[in-house]
């Protein structure tokens, strides 16, 4: 697993007291806080300096979590849930998460996380983790611990001790779910 129950642990504290998170993911290095916490979500905005009509995604342990927050999973998504490539899917809709977190028009964008820490962390709170670059706004997402920005690691309130020395440069594949249940593929 290459992560331990004080790792999780620490984690947990930090998101219980709406604290903010510097985290590696299946992706690449993010930010996060507890998803249903507006306080926490609008700590994060400042961090990054991050308009807030840019909204923000989120990560959930399966499908079971996605489903309490978006309602009934449409099956044209499941093939790309269940595949092994990370995949933020976009929702005309959302309940029980910040409503700093939405878009303008009410959506949001959630995934199904692979990482086992992750997955683990976000089992234990019991709800999502928001999840976004670790840059400041308009800066290009770091590739590697070694590339965050010193007021990124300075600002938050935890840094995750994990994978700071592994390269991670995959970025999700990004797919729509419109209103009218039609999908449509943002980033490949």
């Amino acid at each position: 697993m290459g992560f331990t129950s004080v790792d999780i642990d620490t984690a947990l504290e930090v998101l219980r007291a709406e604290g903010t998170l510097l985290y590696p993911s299946d992706t690449l290095w993010g930010v996060g806080c507890d998803a249903r916490s507006d306080r926490a979500v609008a700590a994060i905005y400042a961090l990054k300096k991050r308009p807030e009509a840019k909204a923000l995604i989120c990560l959930v342990a399966d499908i079971d979590m996605l489903n309490k927050y978006v309602g009934e999973i449409n099956p044209l998504l499941l093939p790309y849930l269940s595949d092994n490539r990370p995949t933020t899917v976009i929702y005309p809709s959302f309940n029980g998460l910040s409503k700093h977190l939405g878009a303008e028009d009410g959506s949001v964008g959630i995934r199904c996380v692979q990482d086992p820490f992750c997955k683990t962390l976000i089992r234990a709170l019991g709800a999502p983790l928001v999840s976004t670059s670790a840059n400041l706004a308009g800066d290009p997402s770091p590739t590697a611990f070694k590339s965050i920005q010193a007021e990124i690691l300075a600002g938050v309130d935890h840094i995750v001790p994990l994978k700071q020395n592994e390269k991670q440069t995959q970025a999700s594949r990004i797919v729509r779910l419109a209103s009218n249940g039609t999908i449509e593929i943002l980033r490949a």
